[in-house]
């Protein structure tokens, strides 16, 4: 059938005025991004908060992510933690990228390399490039975990891999300061690691 957003936002709608969570997130989604129906992000936040509170993972990282921007609420980075890690604890790897981030800069909590560390590597263990590109970032600087250039240097190979720019770059200035073998060894481990489902 031909695209028509209009009447997936009429769908949404009445499936979502019934209860049903996933509906509840795509009309949350479409008031958020004016599709099928004027964007409206303070309706984005009621639709996204319904399903939040049924523990819906996607809208809790949503809900998160407007805290965070200001957009249909007021700025506020201790919900946006608040919502993340509802999401994040249910396995969400977007979620747990933004959480470690909140830990790394101490924006809602208490900045705290160990717990950047543990969040990153959930999202990616996943295959979150963003969070591979950071977590190497962690491992080369030493910030919550013991240095280690070759532990840095996967991560980041692989969130290059993914097209990850910065990792590329943060991964190609490793070189000069590791040998050889190091370099074999941290290449060794990029093609044998293996993405975990959550």
């Amino acid at each position: 059938m031909p695209k028509d957003q209009l009447e997936a936002f009429n769908w949404y709608r009445k499936s979502a005025e019934q209860g049903y969570e996933d509906a509840q997130y795509h009309l949350g989604l479409s008031y958020a991004t004016g599709g099928g129906v004027a964007k409206d992000t303070a309706q984005a936040v009621v639709w996204f908060r319904k399903a939040a509170e049924q523990g819906y993972a996607n809208a809790q990282y949503s809900l998160g992510s407007m805290y965070v921007a200001g957009e249909g609420v007021p700025k506020d980075a201790t919900q946006a933690v608040f919502w993340y890690r509802k999401s994040a604890e249910q396995g969400y790897a977007h979620a747990q990228y933004e959480l470690g981030l909140m830990y790394a800069t101490g924006e809602g909590v208490p900045k705290d390399a160990v717990q950047a560390v543990f969040w990153y590597r959930k999202a990616a263990e996943q295959g979150n490039a963003l969070a591979q590109s950071n977590l190497g970032a962690m491992y080369y600087r030493g910030a919550g975990v013991p240095r280690d250039f070759v532990v840095a240097y996967m991560w980041r190979n692989l969130a290059a891999a993914q097209g990850d720019e910065i990792g590329k770059k943060a991964r190609d200035a490793m070189e000069s300061s590791m040998t050889s073998a190091q370099i074999a060894e941290a290449q060794k481990l990029s093609r044998e690691w293996r993405p975990k489902t959550r």
